[in-house]
C-alpha cells in the first residue's frame, strides 16, 4: 500500500515537471500552464494594471498557472506596448497583453497606428462600468449639483480622465452630459496618462470631477476619499450599491468598457486554444470570483471569433457616436 502511494506521488511529480511544447504542464486533476507574462500598456494603478494583476493572482491561486509576471509599458496611448508585441512577435509568444475599449477608440482617431486586427485576439473577459466621481470634501454632493455648476460656467467645469482628449474617459463624460440634456462638448477636459495619475489629479484639486472606471473608484469610495455621483450601469452594482446609477437619476448614459487579452500576431493555434481554455477555466473558479467581485467587474467571456465580432460592432457604434459628438 505504501509503495502504491509512493508510486502515485512520483508519477504526479514527474508529470508536473514535464512541460509540453504548448507551454502546458500536467498537474493533479487539470492542466497547469507553466507561466504567463502580462504586458500592461499603461502605468501602475490604472484599470489595465488592476485587470492584469487580478487575472494573474486568480490564475496562480486557482492552481492554473505556476507563475505570473507583469510588465508596465506605458506610452503612446498604449501604442508602444502594441508595437512591441508586433515587432517582437516570436519572443512575445508567452505574453498576454491586456487592453480594453481604448484600443478601438485610439485606432479610430489615429492616435495609434495599429488596431486590434494586427494582434491575435485571445478573449474578452470582463466589463467595467464607468463612473463620474468627486472628492468627499468637494462642494459637489450630487449629480444634480454637478450639472448646476456646469450650467453656470461650462468652460470652467474641469473633468479629468486617464486618457487623451477624445479618448474613452472624455467620451464617457460627453455621453453623461449628453444624456443629461447638456452640451457634451463644452466642459474643460484634462487628460492624464493613466487612471492612477488622473485620480491623483482629482485628489490634489486640479479637476472638479473625474471620469473613470467604476472598479477603480470603488476602493477609494470605500476608503472615504471620493464620492461617486453616478455609474453608467442599468441599475446599482452589487459590488458598491451605495453608488447610484445614472439611469435611476433620469440620465440616459449607459456604457460598459470591456477588458480582454491579446497575444502576438501569428500565435500558433494550439497556444491560442491553450490561453482561451485557461481563461475560461479561471472564470469558473472561486479564486476568480473573489477578484471579480473585489474589482466590481462583470464577466463577459468572449473568445476568438466571438470577441472579433463584438469589437467590430463596438468600432462601428463608437465611430458613429464620436462623429456625432465632433471627436472624429
Amino acid at each position: 500500500m505504501n509503495t502504491l502511494k509512493w508510486s502515485r506521488r512520483a508519477l504526479i511529480a514527474a508529470a508536473t515537471a514535464t512541460v509540453t511544447l504548448s507551454g502546458m504542464a500536467k498537474a493533479e486533476g487539470h492542466q497547469m500552464m507553466d507561466s504567463v507574462h502580462f504586458l500592461i500598456p499603461g502605468g501602475a494603478g490604472g484599470g489595465w494594471d488592476g485587470t492584469a494583476r487580478g487575472t494573474g493572482e486568480a490564475l496562480m491561486n486557482a492552481g492554473l498557472v505556476g507563475n505570473a509576471t507583469y510588465e508596465n509599458m506605458s506610452g503612446g496611448g498604449g501604442g508602444v506596448a502594441i508595437a512591441h508585441m508586433i515587432e517582437n512577435a516570436k519572443s512575445s509568444q508567452g505574453t498576454l497583453m491586456v487592453n480594453s475599449t481604448p484600443i478601438v477608440i485610439r485606432a479610430l482617431t489615429g492616435e495609434i497606428a495599429q488596431s486590434f486586427r494586427d494582434l491575435t485576439l485571445v478573449a474578452g473577459t470582463v466589463g467595467d462600468y464607468a463612473a463620474l466621481v468627486v472628492t468627499t470634501d468637494s462642494p459637489i454632493n450630487s449629480m444634480e449639483e454637478a450639472l448646476a455648476m456646469y450650467r453656470e460656467s461650462p468652460e470652467d467645469f474641469a473633468v479629468g480622465g486617464g486618457s487623451v482628449p477624445g479618448g474613452m474617459d472624455h467620451l464617457v463624460a460627453a455621453i453623461i452630459m449628453q444624456g443629461a440634456g447638456e452640451d457634451p462638448t463644452a466642459f474643460n477636459y484634462i487628460g492624464y496618462d493613466a487612471g492612477g495619475e488622473a485620480m491623483a489629479g482629482l485628489l490634489s484639486g486640479e479637476i472638479d470631477a473625474l471620469s473613470t472606471g467604476f472598479s477603480e473608484a470603488v476602493a477609494l469610495a470605500e476608503q472615504g476619499e471620493i464620492r461617486i455621483l453616478g455609474v453608467t450601469s442599468p441599475e446599482r452594482v452589487p459590488a458598491y450599491d451605495a453608488a447610484p446609477s445614472f439611469a435611476e437619476q433620469g440620465i440616459d448614459a449607459q456604457f460598459v468598457n470591456w477588458r480582454g487579452f491579446f497575444a502576438a500576431p501569428n500565435l500558433p493555434e494550439e497556444q491560442l486554444t491553450a490561453y482561451q481554455d485557461l481563461l475560461a477555466k479561471m472564470m469558473e473558479t472561486p479564486e476568480w470570483e473573489e477578484v471579480r467581485a473585489r474589482m466590481g467587474l462583470v464577466n463577459i467571456y468572449r473568445p476568438g471569433t466571438e470577441f472579433e465580432a463584438f469589437l467590430e460592432a463596438q468600432e462601428k457604434q463608437i465611430g458613429d457616436l464620436m462623429r456625432d459628438l465632433g471627436f472624429l
